[in-house]
């Protein structure tokens, strides 16, 4: 069983930073792709950022420039370095990932999602 787990969010004023983290855990062979989703109250959820298993990046244009995905494929984790944040940045931020796990009839393959982690931008 695999599970995704988010920590990082919270409160910030405009102009501030956060950064938030999202640590795979279970019986994972591979990690392909990571990204990062939020969706704001009333709107649909949307992509934010996604990073392949070999660096490769892309960013939802009303966020570039402002934030940074990273990830340690040594330790399961994805980051999302969010600067020069704005209220139009609310929202609950999801971790998402595609994932090669090991199952009692071999590998499999998944897309999991994370509980989701409140980001709220106001003064």
């Amino acid at each position: 069983q695999v599970q995704l787990v988010e920590s990082g969010g919270g409160l910030v004023q405009p102009g501030g930073s956060l950064r938030l983290s999202c640590a795979a855990s279970g019986s994972i062979f591979v990690i392909n792709d990571m990204g990062w989703y939020r969706q704001a109250p009333g709107k649909q959820r949307e992509l934010v950022a996604v990073i392949t298993s070999g660096g490769s990046t892309n960013y939802a244009d009303s966020v570039k420039g402002r934030f940074t995905i990273s990830r340690d494929n040594a330790k399961n984790t994805v980051y999302l370095q969010m600067d020069s944040l704005t209220p139009e940045d609310t929202a609950v931020y999801y971790c998402n990932a595609d994932i090669r796990s090991r199952g009692l009839y071999g590998l499999r393959l998944g897309n999991y999602w994370g509980q989701g982690t409140q980001v709220t931008v106001s003064s």
